[in-house]
């Protein structure tokens, strides 16, 4: 869906968020899911929830709100890399899905975590709760999660202020012409396909450094060390794609060629480093390939 609403005077100053709940019947909780994966925009461009709005704003929203609920604990496998009392540290497979959402209400990482954790349900929003940074559900690694409330409230403020470092392993179509490089072009969701993101002027700002680690010749393809410096959706796979080296697998954004036997996008989280949000401590995590991107890795050698 593509719908424009005008803002009108009765509504001016109020935060975008209240405002569309206001225009569109939607709960605020649907509506800033809706901002976070932006798909509200304002006279063109991504906002954030708290921004304030003028009369004759145009607001525009480009999905509808997937329903909000509260999950459910269930009894999800979930691999569990460090814990205290503020913070988990998950290893995430492939295909789990981190939290509930239109066509899979159950089954994903929250509801396992809501069973081992039960007092999550009470740290941050409630539709997703203790998440403060996501993994597309096709790629694998490492996830943080904030047990208390004042935990939460440090991580979201750590990767608004970019002091969480988050690493990746990608293998892409070609090898990039620089051995290192930054992609610095603003994300947002595309207008032709809105479950897809795009580059997009007035999209939010994104930043993705690479380095090749390693070439292969048959295949053309290359291992590569990719850090967010930014955390959009989809941000390496789009920044990838953009430079028309598309992560092997990946159906989205032309990453599907011969060559290259794999069920799912070359893409894991593998490192993950942050300062503790109580005490402060630096805390680092690592996590090898799984079996699957490993095998891909032993055919390119053999």
């Amino acid at each position: 869906m593509t719908e424009s609403l005008v803002v009108p005077a009765a509504l001016a100053g109020e935060r975008v968020d209240r405002a569309v709940a206001l225009l569109t019947g939607w709960s605020r909780a649907e509506v800033q899911v809706l901002i976070d994966d932006a798909a509200v925009l304002v006279d063109g461009r991504q906002v954030i929830k708290s921004r304030r709005l003028v009369e004759g704003d145009v607001v525009e929203l480009l999905a509808e709100p997937e329903p909000v609920g509260f999950p459910h604990a269930q009894p999800i496998p979930v691999v569990v890399v460090s814990e205290d009392a503020d913070v988990i540290v998950v290893d995430k497979p492939a295909g789990l899905i981190v939290h509930p959402g239109a066509g899979h209400p159950d089954g994903t990482l929250v509801n396992g975590l809501l069973e081992r954790y039960p007092e999550l349900a009470d740290v941050g929003d409630p539709a997703r709760p203790g998440i403060v940074h996501r993994l597309d559900a096709n790629t694998s690694g490492l996830l943080a999660v904030a047990r208390t409330q004042i935990a939460y409230d440090a991580l979201v403020s750590a990767l608004a202020a970019r002091t969480v470092d988050r690493g990746y392993q990608a293998l892409v179509w070609g090898t990039p012409e620089s051995g290192s490089g930054l992609v610095d072009a603003p994300i947002g969701r595309s207008v032709r396909r809105p479950t897809r993101m795009a580059i997009r002027e007035g999209g939010r700002q994104a930043r993705t450094r690479y380095a090749v680690e390693r070439s292969y010749d048959d295949p053309d393809v290359s291992l590569l060390q990719c850090t967010l410096e930014t955390g959009r959706t989809h941000q390496i796979r789009v920044h990838l794609a953009a430079i028309h080296h598309p992560v092997v697998g990946d159906p989205a954004y032309g990453g599907i060629r011969s060559g290259v036997d794999i069920a799912r996008p070359f893409l894991h989280a593998a490192t993950l480093a942050f300062a503790h949000p109580v005490t402060g401590e630096p805390q680092r995590f690592a996590s090898e390939l799984p079996p699957d991107l490993v095998r891909v890795l032993d055919q390119l050698d053999g």
